[in-house]
């Protein structure tokens, strides 16, 4: 039987530290008389004493974990953190529904920004604050998860980033120096980008929220028109860099830091990236020049946003893109698949495993007009194992297999087609807002009946970690010794 102690061991340092996040809130409710003070109060005092109790009830001498814990670890950690981030939305809104705390809890953590909260104008700052908080620690949280745990499981040809193969270029040579490393860019970029906000004309507050809410490309804002309420080209383009910031390799901002300044022009991955969103944008802006008789610089900078909020996942939005006809909608829903970097923290397919995949595809087309060629699939200019592409392939099959699934699961709900598929690529790739009058970019999640709600909780989970870190506990040869 598998030994769960150093698991909940581990589960219970994440609750502690997640309970010493909960006083930051409960500081700035105080200090501003707000009465919900106390709601933080209380879910940091049951957050931490359940940590606590875990980490005395299964305390070792030496924590050792097999690759089938590190499977569960970070499926419980996830779980649990999603649960007890959900508490101080119980405390402090009267009569709010345990789906709705838990919907909007993992949407923080999982960064996908769909929120079925209204009237953000006028909350106490704390629970605005609490929500930006979980989307900066959900960020950092699949940065270090990306580059320590899944390609030690393999998961999705993230195989590919683990460290002993980055060693020959000396990055830093242990994870936990590069977790240490990978905090403080993180804090720094987040610090930069709230001072540019606050100079471009936001509050402090607001641009200390929106700043967590950039960097992680999470897209929570602290106004229910989002970006629409700070309509100023100067703002729109600082996010604009700012996400494409949080959608490049972390690993590779420690080799610009080594003074290796062209590491971000040199990695294959992160060129492609730069080269995406930059066709991505001008497909937009010339789609938009033709349809429409009059193009402002305003809108060619809210096309530019736009994308590149959808594309990295964030989320953001400062117009209704729907009224951008068919074209437009449509492109923005095959956009949301595609995501940032690994390493990053973006979500979505990812670059990387469109090189693959198009590699692959190129290789099989040689094959076919020189049947006796030997062809190899190659990734930064390396050849790929086997192993490594079939599980690109494994991973584009079960994304587009989910895509379905959650699609004809809420149809059978009752839901439109178009809130459905939109809803299903929106939480599946953490992206957030989706299509229609319901979900739309004006509007939120919070009309869907429960039922559905916890479809698209599932539908982030499963997006979030990768699926084959989820999937793989349905497979009964899994439990077995």
């Amino acid at each position: 039987m598998m030994d769960l102690r150093p698991i909940l061991y581990i589960v219970g340092i994440f609750l502690c530290v997640l309970a010493w996040f909960m006083a930051i809130p409960l500081i700035m409710d105080l200090y501003f008389f707000y009465g919900e003070w106390k709601a933080f109060a209380i879910s940091a005092g049951l957050c931490g004493f359940s940590g606590i109790l875990l980490i005395l009830g299964n305390k070792q001498d030496e924590i050792k974990i097999t690759g089938k814990q590190a499977f569960l670890l970070t499926a419980l950690a996830w779980i649990f953190l999603c649960l007890y981030s959900a508490l101080p939305f119980l405390f402090v809104f009267e009569g709010f529904s345990f789906t709705n705390a838990v919907f909007e809890s993992v949407s923080g953590l999982t960064t996908t920004g769909a929120t079925i909260m209204t009237g953000l104008d006028f909350m106490p700052p704390g629970i605005l604050l609490w929500r930006s908080l979980l989307q900066w620690i959900g960020g950092i949280g699949i940065i270090v998860m990306a580059i320590s745990i899944l390609p030690f499981l393999k998961v999705g040809g993230m195989q590919l980033f683990r460290l002993e193969s980055s060693e020959k270029e000396k990055t830093v040579p242990r994870v936990t120096q590069l977790s240490t490393y990978i905090i403080i860019i993180y804090f720094t970029l987040t610090v930069i980008c709230a001072t540019a906000y606050h100079f471009a004309g936001m509050g402090i507050f607001d641009a200390i929220n929106h700043s967590m809410t950039t960097i992680s490309t999470g897209g929570f804002s602290t106004f229910d028109s989002s970006f629409a309420d700070h309509n100023g080209v100067r703002i729109e383009l600082i996010a604009i860099l700012f996400m494409i910031l949080g959608c490049l390799p972390f690993v590779l901002y420690i080799k610009v830091m080594t003074r290796n300044w062209m590491a971000i022009f040199q990695d294959q991955q992160a060129a492609a990236f730069l080269k995406t969103i930059s066709f991505a944008c001008a497909i937009m802006v010339i789609y938009l020049i033709f349809k429409l008789d009059n193009v402002s610089l305003s809108l060619v900078v809210e096309a530019i946003f736009t994308t590149t909020s959808l594309l990295s996942g964030t989320g953001y939005a400062d117009t209704d893109y729907t009224q951008w006809g068919p074209f437009a909608i449509g492109f923005f829903i095959f956009i949301s698949c595609v995501g940032g970097c690994a390493g990053s923290t973006s979500c979505g397919i990812k670059i990387f495993r469109f090189q693959i995949l198009y590699s692959v595809a190129k290789n099989q087309m040689y094959q076919l007009i020189y049947p006796n060629g030997v062809f190899t699939v190659e990734y930064n200019q390396q050849p790929l194992s086997v192993q490594i592409a079939a599980s690109v392939m494994a991973f584009f099959f079960i994304y587009i297999v989910s895509i379905v699934v959650i699609t004809l699961l809420v149809l059978l709900c009752g839901v439109d087609f178009i809130t459905a598929i939109s809803g299903a690529v929106a939480t599946l790739g953490n992206v957030g807002p989706g299509l229609g009058n319901v979900i739309g970019p004006t509007g939120t999640y919070q009309p869907l009946p429960d039922t559905v709600k916890w479809i698209f909780i599932a539908s982030m989970m499963l997006g979030r970690l990768e699926f084959f870190t989820l999937l793989v506990f349905f497979i009964p040869r899994f439990w077995r010794s």
